[in-house]
Protein backbone atom coordinates (compact mmCIF):
# COMPACT_ATOMS: atom_id res chain seq x y z
CA UNK A 1 0.00 0.00 0.00
CA UNK A 2 1.31 3.45 -0.91
CA UNK A 3 2.15 5.68 2.03
CA UNK A 4 2.55 9.42 2.13
CA UNK A 5 6.33 8.93 2.10
CA UNK A 6 6.33 6.64 -0.94
CA UNK A 7 3.95 8.92 -2.79
CA UNK A 8 6.18 11.90 -2.09
CA UNK A 9 9.19 10.00 -3.41
CA UNK A 10 7.41 8.89 -6.58
CA UNK A 11 8.52 10.87 -9.63
CA UNK A 12 5.96 13.42 -10.77
CA UNK A 13 6.07 11.85 -14.25
CA UNK A 14 4.56 8.62 -12.82
CA UNK A 15 1.87 10.35 -10.77
CA UNK A 16 0.56 12.73 -13.46
CA UNK A 17 -1.03 11.97 -16.82
CA UNK A 18 1.23 12.92 -19.69
CA UNK A 19 -0.53 16.18 -20.52
CA UNK A 20 -0.81 17.19 -16.86
CA UNK A 21 2.88 16.46 -16.31
CA UNK A 22 3.78 18.70 -19.19
CA UNK A 23 1.82 21.54 -17.67
CA UNK A 24 2.99 20.93 -14.11
CA UNK A 25 6.69 21.01 -15.01
CA UNK A 26 6.69 23.58 -17.82
CA UNK A 27 7.68 20.69 -20.09
CA UNK A 28 9.58 21.57 -23.27
CA UNK A 29 6.62 20.31 -25.33
CA UNK A 30 4.92 23.62 -24.41
CA UNK A 31 6.80 26.69 -25.64
CA UNK A 32 7.50 29.17 -22.78
CA UNK A 33 5.13 31.78 -24.24
CA UNK A 34 2.31 29.20 -24.50
CA UNK A 35 3.02 27.94 -21.00
CA UNK A 36 2.79 31.41 -19.50
CA UNK A 37 -0.49 31.99 -21.33
CA UNK A 38 -1.88 28.62 -20.23
CA UNK A 39 -0.83 28.88 -16.60
CA UNK A 40 -2.03 32.36 -15.83
CA UNK A 41 -3.47 35.05 -18.05
CA UNK A 42 -5.06 38.11 -16.56
CA UNK A 43 -6.37 39.04 -19.98
CA UNK A 44 -8.16 35.74 -20.53
CA UNK A 45 -9.61 35.80 -17.00
CA UNK A 46 -10.85 39.33 -17.53
CA UNK A 47 -12.43 38.31 -20.83
CA UNK A 48 -14.16 35.34 -19.18
CA UNK A 49 -15.46 37.30 -16.21
CA UNK A 50 -16.49 40.50 -17.98
CA UNK A 51 -18.23 39.00 -21.02
CA UNK A 52 -21.97 39.53 -21.32
CA UNK A 53 -24.32 36.61 -20.84
CA UNK A 54 -25.33 36.80 -24.50
CA UNK A 55 -21.69 36.45 -25.58
CA UNK A 56 -20.48 33.90 -23.05
CA UNK A 57 -23.52 31.59 -22.92
CA UNK A 58 -25.97 32.05 -25.80
CA UNK A 59 -27.96 28.98 -24.73
CA UNK A 60 -28.84 30.36 -21.30
CA UNK A 61 -29.36 33.85 -22.74
CA UNK A 62 -31.89 32.42 -25.18
CA UNK A 63 -33.74 30.59 -22.41
CA UNK A 64 -34.04 33.83 -20.42
CA UNK A 65 -35.21 35.78 -23.46
CA UNK A 66 -37.79 33.09 -24.22
CA UNK A 67 -39.07 33.23 -20.66
CA UNK A 68 -39.21 37.01 -20.80
CA UNK A 69 -41.26 36.77 -23.99
CA UNK A 70 -43.57 34.21 -22.37
CA UNK A 71 -44.12 36.46 -19.37
CA UNK A 72 -44.92 39.40 -21.64
CA UNK A 73 -47.52 37.52 -23.67
CA UNK A 74 -49.09 35.39 -20.92
CA UNK A 75 -51.91 36.32 -18.58
CA UNK A 76 -50.50 35.33 -15.20
CA UNK A 77 -53.28 34.34 -12.81
CA UNK A 78 -51.14 32.32 -10.39
CA UNK A 79 -51.82 34.10 -7.07
CA UNK A 80 -48.41 33.23 -5.60
CA UNK A 81 -46.50 34.93 -8.44
CA UNK A 82 -45.73 38.54 -9.22
CA UNK A 83 -43.41 40.80 -11.20
CA UNK A 84 -40.74 42.36 -9.02
CA UNK A 85 -39.24 45.78 -9.67
CA UNK A 86 -36.11 46.71 -11.59
CA UNK A 87 -34.52 47.99 -8.37
CA UNK A 88 -35.05 44.61 -6.70
CA UNK A 89 -33.59 42.84 -9.75
CA UNK A 90 -30.58 45.17 -9.62
CA UNK A 91 -29.92 44.25 -5.99
CA UNK A 92 -30.38 40.54 -6.72
CA UNK A 93 -27.73 40.71 -9.42
CA UNK A 94 -25.29 42.75 -7.35
CA UNK A 95 -21.91 42.01 -5.75
CA UNK A 96 -23.74 41.24 -2.48
CA UNK A 97 -24.04 37.66 -3.72
CA UNK A 98 -20.25 37.21 -3.53
CA UNK A 99 -20.00 37.35 0.26
CA UNK A 100 -20.24 34.59 2.85
CA UNK A 101 -21.63 35.70 6.21
CA UNK A 102 -22.62 32.83 8.49
CA UNK A 103 -24.08 34.22 11.68
CA UNK A 104 -25.86 37.48 12.40
CA UNK A 105 -24.92 41.18 12.23
CA UNK A 106 -22.05 41.83 14.62
CA UNK A 107 -21.46 38.11 15.19
CA UNK A 108 -20.23 36.56 11.95
CA UNK A 109 -17.95 33.60 11.35
CA UNK A 110 -16.22 35.40 8.47
CA UNK A 111 -14.45 38.72 8.21
CA UNK A 112 -15.25 41.55 5.84
CA UNK A 113 -18.96 41.82 6.64
CA UNK A 114 -19.25 45.51 7.47
CA UNK A 115 -21.63 46.30 4.61
CA UNK A 116 -23.39 42.94 4.75
CA UNK A 117 -24.23 43.67 8.39
CA UNK A 118 -25.51 47.11 7.45
CA UNK A 119 -27.72 45.66 4.69
CA UNK A 120 -29.22 43.02 6.98
CA UNK A 121 -29.88 45.49 9.79
CA UNK A 122 -31.52 47.85 7.30
CA UNK A 123 -33.68 45.00 6.02
CA UNK A 124 -34.79 44.12 9.55
CA UNK A 125 -35.56 47.75 10.33
CA UNK A 126 -37.62 48.16 7.17
CA UNK A 127 -39.46 44.89 7.79
CA UNK A 128 -40.71 46.17 11.14
CA UNK A 129 -41.58 49.56 9.65
CA UNK A 130 -43.46 48.06 6.71
CA UNK A 131 -45.86 46.26 9.05
CA UNK A 132 -46.09 49.02 11.64
CA UNK A 133 -44.29 47.09 14.38
CA UNK A 134 -42.51 48.40 17.48
CA UNK A 135 -39.01 46.94 17.80
CA UNK A 136 -39.53 46.67 21.56
CA UNK A 137 -42.40 44.24 20.91
CA UNK A 138 -41.32 42.47 17.73
CA UNK A 139 -38.16 41.15 16.11
CA UNK A 140 -37.57 39.59 12.69
CA UNK A 141 -35.22 37.11 11.08
CA UNK A 142 -34.73 37.85 7.37
CA UNK A 143 -32.39 34.97 6.55
CA UNK A 144 -34.81 32.10 5.68
CA UNK A 145 -34.42 31.07 2.07
CA UNK A 146 -38.12 30.47 1.36
CA UNK A 147 -41.49 30.02 2.97
CA UNK A 148 -41.72 26.29 3.65
CA UNK A 149 -38.32 26.15 5.38
CA UNK A 150 -39.24 29.26 7.36
CA UNK A 151 -42.28 27.47 8.78
CA UNK A 152 -40.16 24.44 9.66
CA UNK A 153 -37.60 26.68 11.38
CA UNK A 154 -40.35 28.34 13.41
CA UNK A 155 -41.91 25.04 14.47
CA UNK A 156 -38.51 23.64 15.41
CA UNK A 157 -37.79 26.67 17.60
CA UNK A 158 -40.81 26.17 19.84
CA UNK A 159 -41.69 22.48 19.54
CA UNK A 160 -40.08 19.21 20.48
CA UNK A 161 -40.36 16.15 18.26
CA UNK A 162 -43.96 14.89 18.09
CA UNK A 163 -45.46 17.98 19.68
CA UNK A 164 -48.85 18.90 18.26
CA UNK A 165 -49.86 21.34 15.51
CA UNK A 166 -53.42 22.29 14.51
CA UNK A 167 -53.62 23.70 10.97
CA UNK A 168 -55.97 24.10 8.02
CA UNK A 169 -56.27 20.98 5.86
CA UNK A 170 -54.56 21.24 2.46
CA UNK A 171 -57.67 20.27 0.41
CA UNK A 172 -59.55 22.97 2.31
CA UNK A 173 -57.09 25.76 1.54
CA UNK A 174 -54.09 25.06 3.77
CA UNK A 175 -50.46 24.56 2.76
CA UNK A 176 -48.09 21.59 2.61
CA UNK A 177 -45.74 23.20 5.11
CA UNK A 178 -48.49 23.23 7.73
CA UNK A 179 -48.11 19.47 8.09
CA UNK A 180 -50.25 17.83 5.42
CA UNK A 181 -50.80 14.09 5.56
CA UNK A 182 -53.31 11.64 4.14
CA UNK A 183 -54.87 8.73 6.05
CA UNK A 184 -52.13 6.47 4.68
CA UNK A 185 -49.10 8.70 4.15
CA UNK A 186 -47.29 11.62 5.74
CA UNK A 187 -46.79 13.95 2.77
CA UNK A 188 -45.06 16.90 4.40
CA UNK A 189 -41.90 16.32 6.44
CA UNK A 190 -43.52 18.55 9.07
CA UNK A 191 -46.04 15.76 9.70
CA UNK A 192 -43.14 13.34 10.25
CA UNK A 193 -41.37 15.52 12.80
CA UNK A 194 -44.51 16.68 14.60
CA UNK A 195 -48.06 15.45 15.13
CA UNK A 196 -50.55 17.38 13.00
CA UNK A 197 -54.32 17.57 13.00
CA UNK A 198 -56.31 19.51 10.39
CA UNK A 199 -59.23 21.81 10.88
CA UNK A 200 -61.48 22.32 7.85
CA UNK A 201 -64.00 24.48 6.07
CA UNK A 202 -67.73 24.24 6.41
CA UNK A 203 -68.36 22.65 3.02
CA UNK A 204 -71.74 24.35 2.70
CA UNK A 205 -70.38 27.87 3.10
CA UNK A 206 -66.74 27.41 2.07
CA UNK A 207 -65.71 29.29 5.22
CA UNK A 208 -63.44 28.11 8.03
CA UNK A 209 -65.53 26.17 10.54
CA UNK A 210 -64.44 27.97 13.71
CA UNK A 211 -66.84 25.97 15.88
CA UNK A 212 -65.20 22.72 14.78
CA UNK A 213 -61.78 24.34 15.06
CA UNK A 214 -62.40 25.34 18.68
CA UNK A 215 -63.70 21.87 19.51
CA UNK A 216 -60.59 20.30 17.98
CA UNK A 217 -58.30 22.70 19.85
CA UNK A 218 -59.86 21.78 23.19
CA UNK A 219 -59.73 18.07 22.38
CA UNK A 220 -56.27 17.94 20.76
CA UNK A 221 -54.59 20.62 22.90
CA UNK A 222 -51.93 21.58 20.34
CA UNK A 223 -48.84 23.61 21.18
CA UNK A 224 -49.20 25.60 17.95
CA UNK A 225 -52.28 26.71 16.03
CA UNK A 226 -51.47 27.78 12.48
CA UNK A 227 -53.58 30.60 11.07
CA UNK A 228 -52.60 30.61 7.43
CA UNK A 229 -53.79 29.55 4.02
CA UNK A 230 -52.73 29.11 0.41
CA UNK A 231 -56.13 28.84 -1.25
CA UNK A 232 -58.67 30.67 0.90
CA UNK A 233 -60.30 33.80 -0.43
CA UNK A 234 -61.72 35.12 2.83
CA UNK A 235 -60.24 36.90 5.84
CA UNK A 236 -59.09 34.87 8.84
CA UNK A 237 -60.69 35.80 12.16
CA UNK A 238 -57.38 36.15 14.01
CA UNK A 239 -58.95 37.38 17.25
CA UNK A 240 -61.06 34.24 17.42
CA UNK A 241 -58.00 32.05 16.80
CA UNK A 242 -56.14 33.92 19.56
CA UNK A 243 -58.86 33.14 22.08
CA UNK A 244 -58.77 29.44 21.14
CA UNK A 245 -55.00 29.36 21.54
CA UNK A 246 -55.12 31.08 24.93
CA UNK A 247 -57.65 28.54 26.18
CA UNK A 248 -55.19 25.68 25.56
CA UNK A 249 -51.92 27.58 26.17
CA UNK A 250 -50.87 27.35 22.51
CA UNK A 251 -48.85 29.65 20.30
CA UNK A 252 -50.51 31.30 17.30
CA UNK A 253 -48.34 31.10 14.19
CA UNK A 254 -49.82 33.16 11.38
CA UNK A 255 -48.57 32.37 7.89
CA UNK A 256 -49.32 35.45 5.80
CA UNK A 257 -47.24 34.40 2.78
CA UNK A 258 -50.00 35.13 0.27
CA UNK A 259 -51.36 38.29 1.81
CA UNK A 260 -48.30 40.07 3.26
CA UNK A 261 -48.41 42.80 0.62
CA UNK A 262 -52.06 43.48 1.39
CA UNK A 263 -51.27 43.55 5.12
CA UNK A 264 -48.34 45.93 4.65
CA UNK A 265 -50.56 48.28 2.66
CA UNK A 266 -53.23 48.19 5.36
CA UNK A 267 -56.01 47.15 3.00
CA UNK A 268 -56.86 43.99 4.98
CA UNK A 269 -56.60 43.25 8.73
CA UNK A 270 -53.18 42.41 10.16
CA UNK A 271 -52.42 39.14 11.96
CA UNK A 272 -49.78 40.77 14.18
CA UNK A 273 -52.00 41.95 17.08
CA UNK A 274 -53.15 38.37 17.69
CA UNK A 275 -50.05 36.32 16.83
CA UNK A 276 -46.94 35.11 18.61
CA UNK A 277 -45.06 34.31 15.40
CA UNK A 278 -45.75 35.51 11.86
CA UNK A 279 -44.08 33.97 8.82
CA UNK A 280 -44.20 35.14 5.24
CA UNK A 281 -42.62 34.70 1.88
CA UNK A 282 -41.45 37.88 0.20
CA UNK A 283 -42.16 37.42 -3.51
CA UNK A 284 -45.94 37.07 -3.70
CA UNK A 285 -48.15 40.08 -3.04
CA UNK A 286 -45.20 41.76 -1.27
CA UNK A 287 -43.52 41.87 -4.71
CA UNK A 288 -39.97 41.31 -3.49
CA UNK A 289 -37.29 38.69 -4.17
CA UNK A 290 -37.81 35.00 -3.46
CA UNK A 291 -37.16 34.71 0.26
CA UNK A 292 -38.92 34.61 3.63
CA UNK A 293 -39.11 36.25 7.04
CA UNK A 294 -39.98 35.08 10.55
CA UNK A 295 -41.39 37.72 12.91
CA UNK A 296 -41.44 36.91 16.63
CA UNK A 297 -42.89 38.53 19.73
CA UNK A 298 -40.83 40.07 22.52
CA UNK A 299 -41.75 41.16 26.03
CA UNK A 300 -44.50 39.76 28.23
CA UNK A 301 -46.44 36.78 26.91
CA UNK A 302 -48.97 36.50 29.73
CA UNK A 303 -49.57 37.24 33.39
CA UNK A 304 -50.72 34.36 35.59
CA UNK A 305 -53.37 34.50 38.30
CA UNK A 306 -50.74 35.46 40.86
CA UNK A 307 -49.62 38.41 38.77
CA UNK A 308 -46.37 36.79 37.70
CA UNK A 309 -45.24 37.74 34.21
CA UNK A 310 -44.18 35.10 31.71
CA UNK A 311 -41.78 36.54 29.13
CA UNK A 312 -41.52 35.46 25.52
CA UNK A 313 -38.46 33.38 24.71
CA UNK A 314 -38.64 33.32 20.93
CA UNK A 315 -35.80 35.45 19.61
CA UNK A 316 -32.94 33.15 20.62
CA UNK A 317 -34.62 29.84 19.69
CA UNK A 318 -35.81 31.16 16.30
CA UNK A 319 -32.43 32.64 15.41
CA UNK A 320 -30.70 29.43 16.48
CA UNK A 321 -33.17 27.38 14.47
CA UNK A 322 -32.41 29.37 11.32
CA UNK A 323 -28.64 29.42 11.89
CA UNK A 324 -26.95 27.13 12.73
CA UNK A 325 -29.92 24.81 13.13
CA UNK A 326 -31.02 24.58 9.51
CA UNK A 327 -29.00 26.96 7.33
CA UNK A 328 -25.43 28.04 6.78
CA UNK A 329 -24.59 31.28 5.04
CA UNK A 330 -27.54 33.52 4.18
CA UNK A 331 -28.16 34.80 0.66
CA UNK A 332 -27.01 38.38 1.05
CA UNK A 333 -28.13 39.49 -2.40
CA UNK A 334 -31.67 38.36 -1.52
CA UNK A 335 -31.64 40.12 1.85
CA UNK A 336 -30.41 43.31 0.18
CA UNK A 337 -33.10 43.05 -2.50
CA UNK A 338 -35.70 42.45 0.20
CA UNK A 339 -34.64 45.67 1.90
CA UNK A 340 -35.40 47.46 -1.36
CA UNK A 341 -38.82 45.80 -1.69
CA UNK A 342 -39.71 46.67 1.91
CA UNK A 343 -38.89 50.32 1.25
CA UNK A 344 -41.13 50.24 -1.82
CA UNK A 345 -43.89 48.63 0.27
CA UNK A 346 -44.09 51.80 2.36
CA UNK A 347 -44.89 54.07 -0.58
CA UNK A 348 -48.26 55.48 -1.58
CA UNK A 349 -47.88 53.84 -4.99
CA UNK A 350 -47.62 50.42 -3.35
CA UNK A 351 -50.70 51.02 -1.23
CA UNK A 352 -52.63 52.14 -4.32
CA UNK A 353 -51.49 48.98 -6.09
CA UNK A 354 -52.73 46.73 -3.28
CA UNK A 355 -56.09 48.48 -3.24
CA UNK A 356 -56.38 47.81 -6.97
CA UNK A 357 -55.52 44.14 -6.36
CA UNK A 358 -58.63 43.90 -4.18
CA UNK A 359 -60.84 45.80 -6.62
CA UNK A 360 -59.70 43.57 -9.47
CA UNK A 361 -60.25 40.37 -7.48
CA UNK A 362 -63.81 41.35 -6.64
CA UNK A 363 -64.58 42.26 -10.26
CA UNK A 364 -63.07 38.96 -11.41
CA UNK A 365 -65.04 36.92 -8.86
CA UNK A 366 -68.30 38.70 -9.62
CA UNK A 367 -68.00 38.17 -13.37
CA UNK A 368 -67.22 34.49 -12.84
CA UNK A 369 -69.63 33.78 -10.01
CA UNK A 370 -72.69 35.94 -10.56
CA UNK A 371 -75.69 34.46 -12.29
CA UNK A 372 -76.33 35.28 -15.93
CA UNK A 373 -79.21 37.48 -14.82
CA UNK A 374 -76.69 39.47 -12.75
CA UNK A 375 -74.23 39.74 -15.61
CA UNK A 376 -72.08 36.80 -14.56
CA UNK A 377 -71.02 33.43 -15.94
CA UNK A 378 -72.56 31.23 -13.23
CA UNK A 379 -69.48 29.50 -11.83
CA UNK A 380 -69.34 28.13 -8.30
CA UNK A 381 -66.97 30.31 -6.29
CA UNK A 382 -65.74 28.58 -3.14
CA UNK A 383 -66.99 30.70 -0.20
CA UNK A 384 -69.14 32.70 -2.62
CA UNK A 385 -66.63 35.47 -3.32
CA UNK A 386 -63.36 37.00 -2.21
CA UNK A 387 -61.99 39.42 0.37
CA UNK A 388 -58.38 39.25 -0.79
CA UNK A 389 -56.33 38.68 -3.95
CA UNK A 390 -57.56 35.19 -4.72
CA UNK A 391 -60.48 33.52 -6.47
CA UNK A 392 -61.10 29.77 -6.20
CA UNK A 393 -63.67 28.19 -8.49
CA UNK A 394 -65.18 24.71 -8.21
CA UNK A 395 -65.46 23.10 -11.66
CA UNK A 396 -67.11 19.83 -10.68
CA UNK A 397 -70.55 20.97 -11.82
CA UNK A 398 -69.02 21.73 -15.23
CA UNK A 399 -68.03 18.10 -15.69
CA UNK A 400 -64.30 18.86 -15.88
CA UNK A 401 -61.46 19.11 -13.40
CA UNK A 402 -58.83 21.71 -12.67
CA UNK A 403 -55.98 19.73 -14.22
CA UNK A 404 -57.59 19.69 -17.67
CA UNK A 405 -58.66 23.33 -17.58
CA UNK A 406 -55.22 24.38 -16.35
CA UNK A 407 -53.63 22.70 -19.37
CA UNK A 408 -56.01 24.28 -21.88
CA UNK A 409 -55.53 27.69 -20.29
CA UNK A 410 -51.77 27.27 -20.52
CA UNK A 411 -52.01 26.46 -24.21
CA UNK A 412 -54.06 29.60 -24.86
CA UNK A 413 -51.64 31.81 -22.93
CA UNK A 414 -53.08 31.90 -19.41
CA UNK A 415 -51.13 30.67 -16.37
CA UNK A 416 -53.33 29.37 -13.55
CA UNK A 417 -53.16 26.38 -11.26
CA UNK A 418 -55.34 23.43 -10.50
CA UNK A 419 -56.29 23.27 -6.84
CA UNK A 420 -58.20 21.08 -4.46
CA UNK A 421 -61.59 22.23 -3.25
CA UNK A 422 -63.72 20.82 -0.43
CA UNK A 423 -64.86 17.31 -1.31
CA UNK A 424 -61.89 16.44 -3.53
CA UNK A 425 -60.13 13.12 -3.09
CA UNK A 426 -57.14 13.62 -5.41
CA UNK A 427 -54.62 16.47 -5.43
CA UNK A 428 -53.52 15.43 -8.93
CA UNK A 429 -57.06 15.57 -10.32
CA UNK A 430 -58.63 18.33 -8.24
CA UNK A 431 -61.98 19.89 -8.94
CA UNK A 432 -60.87 23.47 -8.55
CA UNK A 433 -58.91 26.23 -10.23
CA UNK A 434 -57.01 28.82 -8.18
CA UNK A 435 -56.48 32.27 -9.68
CA UNK A 436 -55.28 35.61 -8.39
CA UNK A 437 -54.85 39.24 -9.38
CA UNK A 438 -51.45 40.50 -8.05
CA UNK A 439 -49.27 39.79 -11.11
CA UNK A 440 -51.54 41.26 -13.77
CA UNK A 441 -52.40 44.22 -11.56
CA UNK A 442 -48.67 44.94 -11.54
CA UNK A 443 -48.85 44.85 -15.36
CA UNK A 444 -51.59 47.49 -15.27
CA UNK A 445 -54.83 45.46 -15.46
CA UNK A 446 -57.94 47.18 -14.15
CA UNK A 447 -61.33 45.78 -13.14
CA UNK A 448 -62.63 45.76 -16.72
CA UNK A 449 -59.58 43.80 -17.85
CA UNK A 450 -60.27 41.12 -15.27
CA UNK A 451 -63.86 40.84 -16.42
CA UNK A 452 -62.42 40.11 -19.85
CA UNK A 453 -60.05 37.56 -18.29
CA UNK A 454 -63.10 35.84 -16.78
CA UNK A 455 -64.52 35.52 -20.29
CA UNK A 456 -61.25 33.98 -21.49
CA UNK A 457 -61.40 31.44 -18.66
CA UNK A 458 -65.01 30.67 -19.55
CA UNK A 459 -64.12 30.04 -23.19
CA UNK A 460 -61.25 27.79 -22.11
CA UNK A 461 -63.61 25.75 -19.94
CA UNK A 462 -65.93 25.30 -22.93
CA UNK A 463 -63.02 24.15 -25.09
CA UNK A 464 -61.98 21.74 -22.33
CA UNK A 465 -65.44 20.21 -22.11
CA UNK A 466 -65.50 19.46 -25.84
CA UNK A 467 -61.93 18.17 -25.98
CA UNK A 468 -62.49 15.95 -22.97
CA UNK A 469 -65.33 14.13 -24.72
CA UNK A 470 -63.31 13.76 -27.91
CA UNK A 471 -60.22 12.56 -26.04
CA UNK A 472 -62.15 9.94 -24.11
CA UNK A 473 -63.86 8.65 -27.24
CA UNK A 474 -60.55 8.30 -29.06
CA UNK A 475 -58.91 6.58 -26.08
CA UNK A 476 -61.80 4.12 -25.82
CA UNK A 477 -61.60 3.42 -29.53
CA UNK A 478 -57.89 2.69 -29.17
CA UNK A 479 -58.55 0.33 -26.27
CA UNK A 480 -56.56 2.46 -23.85
CA UNK A 481 -56.73 1.75 -20.17
CA UNK A 482 -58.25 4.60 -18.16
CA UNK A 483 -59.55 6.44 -21.24
CA UNK A 484 -60.85 9.26 -19.04
CA UNK A 485 -57.50 9.97 -17.41
CA UNK A 486 -55.76 13.34 -17.41
CA UNK A 487 -52.82 11.71 -19.20
CA UNK A 488 -55.08 10.54 -22.04
CA UNK A 489 -56.55 14.04 -22.30
CA UNK A 490 -53.15 15.72 -22.45
CA UNK A 491 -51.91 13.24 -25.03
CA UNK A 492 -54.92 13.94 -27.23
CA UNK A 493 -54.60 17.72 -26.92
CA UNK A 494 -50.84 17.82 -27.43
CA UNK A 495 -49.67 21.41 -27.92
CA UNK A 496 -53.06 22.45 -29.30
CA UNK A 497 -51.56 23.56 -32.61
CA UNK A 498 -54.25 21.79 -34.66
CA UNK A 499 -57.21 22.83 -32.52
CA UNK A 500 -58.75 25.86 -34.19
CA UNK A 501 -60.55 27.26 -31.14
CA UNK A 502 -57.35 27.12 -29.09
CA UNK A 503 -55.17 28.69 -31.77
CA UNK A 504 -57.66 31.52 -32.20
CA UNK A 505 -57.95 32.21 -28.47
CA UNK A 506 -54.17 32.06 -28.01
CA UNK A 507 -53.67 34.67 -30.73
CA UNK A 508 -56.29 36.90 -29.13
CA UNK A 509 -54.67 36.62 -25.70
CA UNK A 510 -51.15 37.26 -27.02
CA UNK A 511 -52.17 40.32 -29.00
CA UNK A 512 -54.05 41.76 -26.04
CA UNK A 513 -51.71 41.13 -23.12
CA UNK A 514 -48.64 42.01 -25.18
CA UNK A 515 -49.82 45.63 -25.18
CA UNK A 516 -49.23 45.82 -21.41
CA UNK A 517 -45.63 46.58 -20.56
CA UNK A 518 -43.44 44.58 -18.25
CA UNK A 519 -42.33 46.52 -15.16
CA UNK A 520 -38.62 46.41 -16.02
CA UNK A 521 -36.92 49.46 -17.44
CA UNK A 522 -33.93 47.63 -18.87
CA UNK A 523 -32.93 44.21 -20.14
CA UNK A 524 -32.41 41.47 -17.52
Amino acid sequence: MATLRTVCRTPLRQLCPRSSYAVATNHPRLPPRQWRSYASSADSQHKLLSASLEDIDPAVYKIIENEKNRQKHFINLIPSENFTSQAVLDALGSVMQNKYSEGYPGARYYGGNEWIDEAERLCQQRALQAFGLNEAEWGVNVQPLSGSPANLYAYSAILNAHDRILSLDLPHGGHLSHGYQTPTKKISAVSKYFETLPYRLDEKTGLIDYVQMEWLANLYRPKVIVAGTSAYSRLIEYERVRKMADSVNAYVLSDMAHISGLVAAGVIPSPFPYSDIVTTTTHKSLRGPRGAMIFYRKGVRRVDKKGVEEKYDLEGPINMSVFPGHQGGPHNHTITALAVALAQAQTKEFKDYQQQVLVNAKAFAERLGNSKEQGGLGYTIVSGGTDNHLVLIDLKDKGVDGARVERVLELVGVASNKNTVPGDKSAMKPGGLRMGTPAMTTRGFQAEDFRRVADVVHRAVGITQKLDKDAKAKAEQAGRKAPGSVAAFKEYVGEGEDITDMVSLRKEVEDWVGTFSLPWVKQP
